[in-house]
């Protein structure tokens, strides 16, 4: 399109400071929203750009349409044989046909289809301008945001995720008259609030990022991050140490500001006697800062805060923001140092003042539950089950501490420093802090038996729990993290691996809560849902571990319970299907699936009479089946699923073979039931990996 048909287009939305966690999605959501709906108002335009600030939306287009393309309507009306009557004169379905078009009915043309003639009306309607378009688009694109809750202002109906105060909307140098969010459109912005508190005026897109530069505004959500992760690092790095720079932290940093100035803030050095882990909680976690580590990973006395103003006396805002942390780390040190008093196998009879769930009993009880299957597990995978036990039963010591009281996402962790300081084993004290892990997902796994044995019953007695109390998790509520407990079992069983079976683990959880519940009768329902988890848990392994749906619906067919065996039957399966044979194998086992599910098992001989093979198709097909039942028997017993599917493949010719030559449902009863034999057998092989007829071709 040449430059009189386009012009860049520049939408601003300026609001009242936004939700920093939810300014990147809305950015770009505003942005993806505008474009759907230029598109379907058919403007043509070249590429988008995003922008955001804690106080401002914005998108700018490149060479959007001035206006929609002239469009011609075609409008049918009824058939020929309905228009007109055997006289040739209209009827009343043509006139009112021709009346609702606006013209008489010689002004009306006919149109020939495969499905007969008709009346219609052809007119050409004239595009639109874009200026005319824009605010609805605009305030329609603005409606479709994610926002959960949205708040109004004023006197006004009007809802947005926060109080808009102005709209600015250019294309090219032209402003677009109208309304968006019941503000009038003008050409004016706002820079910093403090730097350049006045009205700032637009001129054009093209000046859009240097004009709320010099009001010092970065606009752009990438570049202000790429400014901020700059400057920490050159502050860091000058202080003698490296930055800790958290993602969540440093976007959530950049949400915050518009105009980012780094500082670098020191305090005592005898705070570091406190775990480094619960220095960093406090300054990521409560106050936004990026902590700084030497060489060796050690914490230093020394952190970088990112300010919203570039101060003339920044000595003061590095006071303030030292004046600040000083308190916290205080009383992160006076809740160590109370902990410490109180040994952690002492804390155990506290958790009995702590409810689990209302009708599953106290921590103390769910940690004697989670004892009690840890010993069994221990005992399944040959590792200490006393220490199993010992480990279970203070897991959860530590929720009863005053440091964890106030920094609960360091459960665990804490427990990990007071075993260890309350003289329990590395190893134990290791298990206490693992047995938490994974806490996400891609987060890393339990390095110890020990961790993984706890880590396991800890999961498996939740998920028992509260299936046994009715409380499955349903659409997107999942208040006790039922979907990340069933991941985290399968993650630990599969990639550690263990051999341990998920329907025992299930009855053994069950057998240690009230009689009154009736735990053992949600057994089923309880795996059936952790095996449905397989789906998403190949789904997030990333392509390294990339299964298709109908290898993993192949091998689920089966109604196994143990993970680690489904897992290797899946890889298997996953790689047997590249194989030439594959799509053929499939095929044929489609077909003796079919054939046999129409038949009773009375019809089927209970062993293949030699005598009865009548055919050399069969007997060809006999002699293979024959040949390598042994040795296929041995590589399923030795899980060694990939060397079964080889032997089965060399089936594929003879398969064939017996299908195109031997009519399977012979009229003679005895032949026939000879045959299904046959193909009974050669199912049994096949279904010793997976349901391989649920292969898609």
């Amino acid at each position: 399109m040449s430059s009189d048909t386009t012009a860049d287009l520049l939408v601003e939305i300026g609001t009242e400071e936004l939700p920093p966690s939810a300014l990147a999605g809305l950015s770009s959501a505003f942005r993806d929203g505008l474009l759907k709906r230029l598109n379907e108002a058919r403007l043509a335009h070249g590429e988008a750009r995003a922008f955001a600030t804690p106080r401002r939306l914005a998108v700018i287009v490149s060479a959007l349409a001035l206006s929609q393309p002239d469009e011609q309507v075609v409008r049918r009306g009824p058939s020929l044989k309905a228009a007109f009557d055997a006289d040739g004169n209209p009827t009343k379905a043509a006139l009112g046909f021709a009346q609702s078009c606006g013209v008489a009915v010689d002004g009306l043309e006919h149109e020939e289809t495969e499905k007969g003639a008709w009346l219609c009306y052809r007119h050409q309607v004239s595009g639109q301008t874009a200026s005319r378009l824009l605010p609805e688009l605009i305030d329609e694109a603005l409606a479709a945001l994610p926002i959960p809750k949205r708040m109004r202002w004023g006197s006004g109906s009007v809802e947005f995720v926060r109080p808009v105060h102005w709209v600015c909307v250019l294309l090219g140098e032209s402003l677009v008259p109208g309304r968006v969010l019941g503000i009038a459109i003008d050409r004016l912005s706002r820079g910093h609030r403090f730097h350049h508190p006045d009205a700032l005026i637009l001129r054009s897109p093209a000046e859009y990022r240097s004009s709320l530069r010099g009001a010092y505004v970065e606009a752009d959500l990438l570049a202000r991050r790429s400014t901020i992760r700059e400057q920490v690092e050159r502050l860091a790095a000058e202080a003698g140490g490296t930055a800790m720079i958290d993602a969540s932290v440093l976007d959530e940093v950049t949400a915050l500001c518009e105009w980012p100035v780094a500082l670098l803030g020191h305090f005592d050095a005898s705070f570091l006697a406190v775990p480094p882990e619960v220095l960093i909680e406090t300054m990521q976690a409560n106050q936004k800062y990026f902590p700084i580590t030497d060489q060796a990973g050690q914490l230093l006395p020394s952190f970088i805060t990112v300010s919203n103003i570039e101060s003339r006396e920044p000595d003061q805002v590095r006071a303030g923001n030292e004046r600040v942390i000083r308190p916290r780390f205080a009383d992160a040190k006076f809740f160590w140092e109370q902990d410490l008093k109180t040994p952690l196998r002492e804390r155990v009879e506290a958790l009995r003042g702590i409810v689990f769930q209302h009708r599953l009993g106290t921590l103390f009880e769910k940690a004697e539950r989670i004892a009690a299957l840890s010993e069994w597990i221990a005992d399944e995978i040959g590792a200490d089950s006393r220490q199993a036990r010992h480990a279970a039963g203070l897991a959860k010591a530590d929720l009863v501490t005053q440091m964890v009281g106030e920094f609960g996402s360091l459960q665990g962790v804490m427990g990990r420093y007071y075993a260890e300081r309350s003289g329990e084993t590395e190893i134990l004290a290791t298990a206490i802090e693992q047995h938490y892990w994974p806490k996400h997902a891609g987060d890393r796994l339990p390095e110890t038996d020990l961790a993984r044995v706890v880590a396991i019953a800890d999961r498996i007695d939740t998920l028992v729990g509260i299936f046994a109390i009715g409380q499955r998790p349903t659409g997107v509520k999942d208040p006790y993290g039922l979907r990340r407990a069933a991941i985290g079992v399968l993650r630990i069983l599969i990639e550690t691996p263990l051999a341990l079976d998920l329907r025992l683990l299930f009855e053994q959880a069950a057998a240690h809560f009230p009689a009154d519940l009736n735990a053992s009768d949600c057994v089923g329902e309880v795996l059936g849902y952790c095996v449905e988890r397989l789906k998403r848990y190949y789904a997030d392994t990333g392509d390294e571990r990339a299964v298709d749906a109908d290898v993993i619906a192949s091998v689920l067919a089966l109604e196994l319970s143990q993970p680690m065996d489904i897992d290797r039957r899946i890889q298997a399966v996953q790689r047997f299907r590249g194989q030439p044979e594959a799509a053929a194998l499939a095929a044929a086992n489609k077909r003796t699936r079919n054939i046999l599910r129409k038949v009773s098992p009375d019809e089927i001989a209970q062993q293949i009479d030699q005598q009865l093979l009548q055919e050399d198709a069969e007997r060809s097909l006999a002699a293979a089946v024959a040949a390598m039942r042994d040795r296929v028997q041995a590589r399923l017993a030795a899980h060694h699923y990939d060397e079964a599917l080889a032997e089965l493949s060399s089936l594929r010719e003879p398969l064939d073979d017996f299908f195109e030559r031997v009519m399977v449902m012979a009229e003679e009863p005895k032949v026939r039931a000879n045959r299904l034999a046959l193909l009974s057998q050669l199912e049994t092989l096949f279904l010793g990996v997976a349901d391989i007829s649920l292969l898609q071709a």
